[in-house]
């Protein structure tokens, strides 16, 4: 690895890996590590992503997410120890990425202005989404579990990757990154019932967690959260980094808020703000790129 200490947080990594082999999980070993210059020489995991794997072979969905919700489950059972030395997912924090959504992709990407009445609005949804964060047991979080930082291995299923940014948060936001993915989406009932699966196996062994009724509401509204952070960050990665390709993920993204915000009181101002401003602004700004793209300059 080759990650240049001005851009990336080696020691983090390097850390956050030790934690993850002690914990039993299928994360690189940390074979030579110069911090200070940013080499790391690491055990290989191989080069087939989850991702890949899902889109050639569906039929394997179950297996592969059943291995990586037992994975989360270790995660939050054995994480427990370490807990205490990662930084709080805290309201700071939780803010901080709210606030991508509505100035990056919102305001910068597509010029959408709020009133006060929006104003107002876009408060009340911020407080109630780090409410639900709080109110959560916390736990050890990934931060970034999803496809395509999970690797498809023979054995200690599955590789993890991308782990530096790890946590102490809400115990449904790595759940909500690995069933709601902004890379690829699953039938809303499968993902409802794969969530009831990892709720049965952690309420089993952790007197914190809610009831079935409670935890699906966490989950569903952490989806929220997550959701508008990563498309904010997809318009950042555009506008800053030039970085185009995460745009055409972004309308996966938000279809996962216009499914569930007529389900949840105080999410109805942002329902409709998706639905109804920014996911029609995406298909002109779609619209109009494929029409450049094929104009023909006769001379």
């Amino acid at each position: 690895m080759d990650a240049p200490p001005d851009r990336e947080n080696c020691a983090a990594f390097v850390r956050i890996a030790g934690f993850l082999q002690r914990i039993g999980l299928n994360a690189p070993r940390i074979v030579q590590a110069d911090p200070t210059r940013g080499f790391l020489l690491l055990t290989d995991l191989g080069s087939r992503q989850y991702l890949d794997e899902l889109r050639e072979r569906p039929e394997r969905a179950d297996e592969l997410y059943g291995d990586a919700l037992a994975a989360l489950q270790t995660l939050k059972e054995r994480g427990r120890p370490f807990q205490a030395e990662l930084p709080p997912y805290n309201a700071r924090l939780l803010s901080f990425e709210l606030s991508l959504f509505r100035d990056w992709l919102c305001g910068r990407h597509l010029g959408i202005e709020f009133g006060a009445e929006d104003d107002a609005d876009w408060r009340s949804t911020v407080e109630l989404l780090i409410h639900n964060a709080a109110e959560q047991p916390q736990v050890f979080v990934h931060r970034d579990f999803h496809s395509r930082n999970l690797m498809v291995t023979e054995a200690r299923r599955p590789g993890i990757l991308d782990f530096q940014d790890a946590v102490e948060g809400p115990i449904t936001y790595d759940l909500v990154s690995l069933l709601k993915d902004c890379y690829i989406r699953w039938p809303a009932a499968q993902v409802l019932d794969w969530a009831k699966r990892f709720h049965a196996a952690v309420a089993a062994k952790d007197d914190r967690v809610p009831d079935a009724a409670r935890f699906i509401r966490h989950f569903e509204l952490m989806g929220v959260h997550r959701q508008l952070k990563a498309a904010g960050i997809f318009a950042r990665l555009y506008l800053r980094d030039g970085k185009s390709g995460y745009l055409q993920d972004v309308p996966r993204t938000l279809d996962y808020i216009v499914e569930v915000a007529p389900r949840h009181r105080g999410l109805g101002f942002l329902g409709r703000l998706v639905e109804d401003r920014c996911l029609p602004a995406l298909g002109k700004i779609a619209q109009t790129a494929e029409s450049a793209a094929t104009v023909t300059v006769i001379p």
